[in-house]
């Protein structure tokens, strides 16, 4: 879609409902969250930043820290954090939302687990490869059971897995289940996908070092 097009039609928004709501209201902190993620895609993630970071200050202030638009709030903020390079941060940020999701919500709530995933990326990046694999694998087993081995969200989860699998140089098993995701993938989701396309990339990546590349 055309994202500056989107940009400027939330851009307009915010404007309008800041003047007429006021900062504070629900639903002007909702035009504000859409702006960032335009901003996000764009490539301005520091305007994104600046913008989710005083969206979760009002959130949390008006909503409490436990609310699910003040958890979504501080997840995109540890996006941008991502992002702009400051994984402590962002971990930080994801070890305390996934905190409060287990405790609101429960552990095998889909946001509880998407959280977890989120935490993973951060430790991963951090270069703490066996807490992102143990995280990972744990995500993956929750997923399974309560949403069933060919959602998407457990055949990413399963992605994410496999990746650890081979940053720890377990080859074979990162083949094994790339190869499973793919096959899974192509059936629920195409193979013109691009989250099946990604599996075909991550399978051929997994055969390199076991020498199956012909």
């Amino acid at each position: 879609g055309d994202v500056r097009a989107a940009r400027d039609l939330d851009q307009d928004s915010l404007n309008r409902r800041r003047r007429l709501l006021g900062e504070d209201h629900p639903d002007t902190l909702i035009s504000v969250s859409n702006l960032a993620i335009d901003l996000q895609t764009l490539g301005e993630v520091h305007a994104a930043r600046d913008l989710d970071q005083d969206t979760l200050n009002r959130r949390r202030r008006l909503l409490g820290e436990d609310h699910p638009d003040t958890l979504r709030s501080a997840t995109g903020l540890a996006i941008d954090l991502r992002l702009l390079g400051d994984a402590q941060a962002a971990r930080n940020l994801d070890q305390d939302t996934l905190n409060h999701y287990r405790r609101v919500l429960g552990e095998d709530h889909r946001d509880t687990l998407i959280s977890a995933n989120n935490l993973a990326i951060d430790l991963r990046l951090m270069g703490d490869l066996q807490a992102a694999l143990d995280l990972d694998q744990d995500t993956l087993s929750r997923l399974r059971r309560a949403l069933g081995e060919n959602h998407p969200d457990t055949l990413l989860s399963a992605n994410n897995f496999a990746i650890d699998l081979a940053n720890l140089g377990e080859h074979q098993a990162a083949r094994d289940l790339d190869q499973d995701t793919l096959a899974r993938r192509r059936r629920v989701l195409g193979d013109n996908h691009a989250s099946t396309l990604d599996s075909a990339n991550n399978l051929a990546a997994d055969l390199r070092p076991l020498g199956e590349t012909n």
